[in-house]
């Protein structure tokens, strides 16, 4: 199992501030596959996925236990 985290308004596009997953031994590019079809537009504004508090790449592999949280883009000023 992983545990998914959600954040603002990703959060409200999903609806739930956490669920936890099977997808231990995937990529973080087949996470951001299943997150589509689950909840479809979660890729559309630009989120990045970060691994146990890192932003990760696509190809990273997903590892029993691993926290990942979907982070949408910030703008500072």
């Amino acid at each position: 199992m992983i545990n998914l985290l959600y954040f603002a308004g990703i959060r409200d596009l999903t609806g739930v501030p956490e669920e936890q997953v099977l997808l231990a031994g995937r990529t973080v590019g087949e996470l951001l596959e299943w997150a589509e079809e689950k909840y479809p537009g979660i890729r559309g504004g630009g989120a990045r996925v970060a691994i146990n508090e890192e932003y990760a790449l696509e190809g990273d592999v997903l590892s029993e236990g691993d926290t990942a949280a979907f982070i949408p883009p910030v703008s500072g000023g």
